[in-house]
This record gives C-alpha cells, structure tokens and sequence, in this order.
C-alpha cells in the first residue's frame, strides 16, 4: 500500500495529501488487534483526583508489594492551571487495583532550589522497570523569578515563557517504588542549537527493550519554543544515567507539509510488544486519525521508523462509562498504557472539566480498561 495514498485517506478532509519526507509507513502485523478494539466503559470512580490540586498526565507501575503506584503531576488550585509549568511537583499515589481510586501517598520530586536544573518545577512523569530498579523520568526547570503562590499567582508572559524554554528531562531512580529516589545533577539529553530541537526537551517516552536491555527514549521540542510543529525526537541508552545518544539527527513521525506545519502529534507512550515498538500519540490537529486530540496507534521495528496501524485511531475523546452514558472531553492528554505479561490492560488519560478548552474547573488522571482476550 502507497503510504501517502493511506495516510492522505486516514486524514479527515486531506485527500491527496503531499507529505514531506518522513519516517512514516503503513500496514500492520497479522495477528494485532485495533487498539481502539480492546477498549471497555470506563468506571465512574476510578484513576486519581484531588479537590484541592491540579491532577495531570500519569504513569502506573506494578510494585514489588503488588499494589499498582500512580506517579502524576500535581500543583496547587491556589494558583492557576496554567501555572503547571512554574508550580508542578510529582506525586505518588496507591491503589490495590489497576483502576482505582488511587490515594495520595506522598511528593517524590519536590522543589529542591532554583541552583538546580529541575530545582523549582518537576513534570509529565513516565515509569518503567530497569532490571532491578525503577526509572522515574519526567521534565524539570528551575527560572529566576518568584515562584506563583496566591498573592502573586500569574506570571508575566515573559517569564512563563522563560520558563516553559527551560524544560529538560532527566530521570531519578530507586531500588524500590516507595524510594528513596536519586535525582541526576545534570538532564539526560539536552537541546541542539541549530537544530530542530534547538528548544527543549520535554514529555518523555522510555521503552526497554526485553531483548537487546537497551532503554530507548522519545522527546518532544521544536526549533523556536511554542512555535508549531512541536516535533519528537528518539535516542537510546544502555543504562539509565545515559549517554543517551539520538538515532537519528532528523524528527520522526513527520506529518506536516511545507505549507501546513499544524500537522503534527505529541505526548507519546512506548512499549516493548516482544517484538516491536508499539506507541499511542495524540493527534493535535485530527488530521491523521479524524479526531482533534484522538489517539493514533502505531508500530516500530528499530524506534526510528515509525509504521501506522491500518486501523490508526487508538482512542476518542468521546468516553463510554460503565453506567451507559457517554461525555465527550475537550482534553484527553498525556495518555498512558498500563502493560503486564506483556499485554495493555489500561488506558490512562489526563483529563477535565471547564467551559471550554484549557479552561479547567478540574482536573484528574481517568482509567480505562482493555480487554486482554483478544
């Protein structure tokens, strides 16, 4: 199959469209099951929420005592939802389930001083199981001025910017899940002047490989900060302090055109099927699956070229709960696989509700279960 013709048919409303090089392909195995398939009602009382706190993106892991540990953004409502970019910290909290609800256990990447690179804001958390230890990675940035707090909750443009220009990812690590937790002095990868990723480094996506124990890494940037597209960016590592060397010196999952670069994805989720890559992506424009903000499902061989299922839509932001009824989300971001003998089981997304898009009166991480018998 022609994978301009299939990705050009897969776009609501882009027949025909002329892709720019990329490293896209098409088709899936025989055997795979469409992810959008295995999805089930969503229980009315799972995930994690807190009434005095912003919740966002999640990551769940299954813990040496059996109980599944929830790692997730978190910033005070004194300030505004906004603020997660000056006043997030990462949270731990507990469940004897996968689906919940999970209760707070306690802060693991609190604020450890603005001389640090991720001394005053730590973000978007991604877990997974290194041999005999845990990796916790997430984005951090510390900045030079006054951190929000109800008096003065709101930063200037110029300083959230500056901010926001100072995300990078870095890892911390611990024997067990409950801690301690070791935070590196220096981020993992960090951004290329010159380059298309001249910017940041942020939302990070791990994977290990079970056969090679190599941790590859996924990143988000772009050339020039909030300019779109954001662009995502893949490298590997042999062991968790890194090097973590790219892959290739170009973005991957190229969608945009010269003349439409709002055609991209972001907030990535990786995992080793046994033998390949598979990742979740959100849509931003609709344009690949035919959802703005709906989830495209896709494969990999090597982490560097990536391969459309040929049914690409992964998740809706329509969501069926388990009593029957049906709310359609403004948001469903930062979406997360919970993976175990080596099958995807849950669905996990940031989420809210609020008059309109990025206008939140709460938010929280929901669940949603797979089936497994298929």
């Amino acid at each position: 199959m022609d994978r301009r013709k299939f990705i050009g048919t897969a776009m609501a409303g882009t027949a025909g469209l002329a892709l720019a090089p990329t490293f896209i392909g098409c088709g899936q195995n025989a055997g795979d099951v469409a992810f959008i398939d295995r999805i089930l009602p969503a229980p009315k009382n799972g995930g994690f929420s807190d009434p005095n706190y912003w919740i966002w993106g999640s990551s769940v892991i299954k813990g040496e005592d059996g109980k599944y540990h929830m790692f997730a953004s978190r910033w005070s409502k004194k300030v505004d939802f906004g603020n997660w970019v000056t006043n997030s910290e990462i949270a731990h909290a507990i469940s004897d389930t996968p689906v919940g609800p999970y209760e707070f256990y306690e802060v693991v990447l609190p604020i450890r001083g603005r001389q640090y690179w991720d001394g005053l804001c730590t973000h978007n958390p991604r877990i997974v199981k290194y041999k005999n230890q845990y990796l916790l990675y997430y984005f951090g940035n510390t900045y030079d001025f006054p951190i929000p707090d109800p008096a003065n909750p709101k930063p200037t443009p110029e300083n959230w910017r500056a901010a926001w220009m100072n995300k990078r990812i870095g890892v911390a690590i611990s024997d067990s899940v409950y801690g301690p937790w070791k935070r590196l002095d220096k981020p993992v990868i960090e951004p290329r002047a010159g380059h298309w990723d001249a910017s940041i480094t942020s939302n990070p996506a791990p994977a290990v490989n079970d056969k090679t124990g190599e941790i590859l890494l996924m990143y988000k940037s772009s050339t020039d900060g909030l300019v779109p597209p954001l662009l995502l960016g893949v490298s590997q590592a042999s062991q968790p302090e890194g090097p973590y060397n790219r892959l290739s010196e170009d973005p991957i999952f190229r969608f945009e055109t010269k003349d439409n670069n709002r055609i991209d994805v972001e907030d990535p989720y990786i995992w080793w099927a046994g033998d390949k890559y598979e990742a979740i992506v959100k849509d931003r424009s609709g344009k690949i699956c035919g959802e703005e903000g709906g989830g495209v499902h896709v494969w990999s061989k090597d982490g560097i070229k990536w391969n459309l299922f040929d049914k690409v839509q992964a998740y809706s932001r329509k969501v069926l709960w388990e009593d029957g009824t049906y709310s359609e989300h403004n948001h469903f971001e930062r979406p997360f696989v919970l993976v175990e003998d080596g099958k995807p089981t849950h669905l996990f997304a940031a989420t809210g509700t609020g008059p309109k898009a990025w206008q939140f009166e709460k938010t929280w991480n929901m669940v949603i279960p797979l089936r497994t018998d298929i």
